[in-house]
């Protein structure tokens, strides 16, 4: 059956207007109310249990409605559930005969729209959709009111069934002697469990015990229970500071499962909020979606508000509750909007004040917060210059001095180099340490963007992109003699280097435990990258790729003079065997820099260590790559 809509008061209107026609009747939609509860069950709300929110919230709005009618009215709300039915019970305004056709029968009637206007933003309601929306668990459902306006007025039943067909009659005055209305809910079949009443008590807790009025709910045992519990957790009194943290530390855990490392207090009156945010004890991903805790003038709206706070305050976990913001329509998220967006900036600036505070008074605090958290202040500090000036003292990186702040760093290096990737600070880090140069890795999330602004905070400070010339520049050079008595080496070296896209260089630096050090920057690697295209490419896209072929410089395998065995290397009077070690230190610096290795690398590691094991195990081959045995010579047959 179709929930009846008033049609016929509608056409009567509409005659009385002028608006009918003699070709065309004017006619109202009907509602196929199974279909609708099919619609708000599956697709409007996230689960069964919003039914306890509805009934909350018609309650408190028909006290908000009693008050503004009448402030000295008293207020009572007490949720029943036996097991077999629930029911809730106000002191509410209360409904008359005429008003329960219309606004119980109606979707998308609602008595704030009506006679109310002026307090309407006192209402949680905003859809119309009201009890209805109880019918995702009730066969049916029991209205027994009486209006407050017209206390005269005998009290009126509205008894409606999940077929879309209702009644409405007349009670006598004692069935209900005071203003109010109570609503009886009767489960369907295969919705028992949403009324058992262990559930509805802990739905009603969790819903309403931030309301402003005082709600009780009573069990099979007839003991009555508070609800309610304000004030909040946050705005109440304690005796000193570290009973107010301990006591919002356990109401952390309670509502979140972990102890905060901190909390910041979210009292911000133009925004109309009030609450805490906790921080979280441990790291968490920037990408990740963070789910807080609204309340919506007292009613919990939400436990997974995704778009509450900036994206960069990812550390944080909020409870609160407002009277500015909009719910969507099944009132179980925050409507995205400019208010939204208004309330969302205010958060953000009170949690980057509490880090300003922080760094003011209690630097140990802010200490343990950065140990856990520096990723999401060094997002919010790129986007502010005097945050960051503030935060540079705090803010750790990793540098060629080690795990240090910029502060300290640019103390001690007032030319600051930076790469782009952690495999090409891994590349010079140790060999910077030893020649005074200082590197920070910027290849972590915002720490280049932090490094741009470095100049801007601080005088006199330069900071460039580190390559590999400017790495071999600051090595010590190899005398000329010496060089020139190398170059056959260094040839050899070379060209068995070349086909891989890599020049040899050969320097003196510290540690001398290094043999070879591997330099390969951005451009060198985008030249490299172009030239396999190029060669696995058709003759096309072949010929487009070449004319892309630019200047830039090739990676560079600097020997260390120093390293004793560099020397016994270069020294080798085989070519090829001497090629092969150079193969070797390749392979190994490659490795040293951790440095993803592509198939022609891993090719020529192998050959290299395959080379060097037939050389070791039979000294007297010219050729490491032949596959003849060598003739025995006089040190084998000793």
């Amino acid at each position: 059956m179709n929930l009846p809509a008033a049609h016929s008061d509608a056409n009567a209107a509409a005659n009385a207007n002028g608006t009918a026609h003699d070709s065309a009747s004017v006619n109202t939609f009907q509602v196929d109310l199974r279909g609708l509860v099919d619609l708000l069950s599956h697709h409007l709300y996230s689960s069964p249990r919003v039914y306890v929110r509805e009934l909350l919230q018609n309650a408190v709005d028909a006290a908000t409605a009693r008050l503004a009618h009448d402030p000295a009215a008293p207020v009572r709300i007490r949720l029943t559930a036996t097991g077999s039915a629930v029911s809730i019970e106000d002191t509410g305004i209360g409904l008359t005969a005429d008003e329960v056709h219309t606004l119980l029968a109606t979707i998308g009637r609602s008595s704030k729209r009506d006679g109310l206007e002026s307090a309407r933003q006192e209402f949680l309601g905003q859809f119309g959709i009201g009890l209805l929306a109880c019918f995702v668990v009730a066969r049916q459902i029991r209205v027994v009111s009486r209006s407050a306006r017209t206390p005269d007025q005998p009290p009126v039943e509205w008894l409606a069934t999940d077929d879309g067909s209702y009644t409405v009659r007349t009670l006598p005055h004692e069935a209900r002697p005071e203003p109010g209305t109570t609503v009886h809910l009767e489960p369907r079949p295969g919705a028992e469990e949403w009324a058992a009443p262990k559930r509805v008590e802990e739905l009603a807790r969790d819903f309403g015990s931030l309301l402003p009025y005082e709600v009780t709910f009573a069990g099979p045992d007839g003991v009555v229970r508070e609800i309610t519990d304000r004030p909040a957790v946050w705005d109440r009194p304690y005796p000193t500071p570290t009973a107010r943290r301990v006591a919002l530390a356990g109401h952390c855990a309670k509502v979140f499962g972990f102890t905060p490392l901190d909390s910041i207090d979210l009292d911000i009156p133009v925004a109309g909020v009030r609450g805490v945010a906790y921080v979280l004890p441990a790291a968490t991903s920037p990408a990740h979606r963070a789910s807080h805790r609204v309340y919506l003038k007292g009613m919990l709206l939400t436990d997974g508000a995704d778009n509450l706070l900036p994206d960069w305050a990812f550390f944080v976990r909020v409870v609160l509750d407002t009277d500015t913001l909009r719910p969507t329509a099944s009132r179980e998220n925050l409507y995205d909007d400019e208010t939204l967006a208004a309330v969302r900036e205010a958060l953000g600036v009170r949690i980057r004040q509490w880090l300003t505070e922080l760094a003011a008074g209690d630097p140990a605090r802010l200490a343990a917060f950065l140990t856990v958290h520096h990723l999401g202040v060094k997002s919010l500090a790129r986007h502010d210059a005097e945050l960051l000036e503030l935060m540079l003292p705090w803010l750790p990186f990793e540098t060629s001095d080690g795990r240090v702040t910029l502060d300290e760093f640019v103390r001690a290096h007032p030319e600051v180099h930076f790469t782009r990737t952690v495999e090409e600070f891994r590349q010079v880090a140790p060999i910077a340490a030893a020649h005074g140069l200082g590197v920070v890795n910027c290849g972590y999330t915002y720490d280049a963007d932090l490094i741009a602004l470095l100049p801007q905070i601080r005088a006199g400070v330069k900071v460039t992109e580190l390559d590999a010339g400017a790495v071999t520049a600051h090595l010590d050079p190899v005398g000329p003699q010496q060089e020139l008595a190398l170059a056959g080496f260094l040839a050899t070296a070379r060209t068995r280097l070349d086909p891989l896209g890599c020049d040899v260089a050969l320097r003196a630096f510290q540690p001398v435990t290094v043999p070879a050090l591997h330099l390969d920057d951005r451009e060198a690697r985008h030249e490299r990258d172009r030239a396999e295209a190029e060669a696995d490419a058709d003759t096309l896209w072949s010929d487009i790729l070449g004319a892309l072929r630019g200047s830039a410089p090739r990676a560079r395998l600097v020997l260390n003079h120093n390293n004793p065995l560099v020397r016994r290397i270069a020294a080798i009077p085989d070519a090829e065997l001497a090629g092969t070690a150079v193969e070797s230190l390749y392979g190994q610096a490659l490795l040293m820099a951790q440095r993803p290795l592509r198939p022609t690398d891993t090719s020529l590691l192998n050959r290299a260590f395959l080379g060097l094991l037939e050389w070791a195990t039979h000294p007297t081959v010219t050729t490491p790559t032949a596959t003849t045995p060598p003739a025995a010579s006089s040190e084998d047959q000793q």
